[in-house]
């Protein structure tokens, strides 16, 4: 019993070491790790910022021709409606001179 109480303690020492040596090893390569991640992420960014531009153009273009359309359907929209609103406007007057006779 005496020699598992003198041997027990310099074995949990010995883990505790190998641990913290396990540790510091993990810790320095989440380090690097890390560092090339930042690389990378640094590098997409500059990439997508090159593209800025050509988005604002897609942007430019797309506002353009989405207000063209919605100009040529207002438009279309408007002569629709004129033609109902006059077909409406000619059934009423028939049928108010049908009642008149």
């Amino acid at each position: 019993m005496e020699t598992l109480q003198t041997i027990l303690p310099i074995i949990i020492d010995i883990l505790i070491v190998i641990i913290l040596i396990v540790g510091i090893i993990l810790g320095i390569k989440a380090i690097i790790t890390i560092n090339k991640v930042d690389k990378i992420v640094d590098d997409v960014n500059d990439k997508v910022e090159s593209l800025n531009g050509f988005f604002a153009v897609l942007d430019f273009i797309t506002d353009r021709m989405s207000s063209i359309s919605d100009y040529f359907f207002e438009g279309l929209s408007g002569l629709f409606g004129g033609l109902v609103a006059s077909k409406a406007r000619r059934r009423k007057r028939k049928d108010e001179e049908d009642e008149e006779e």
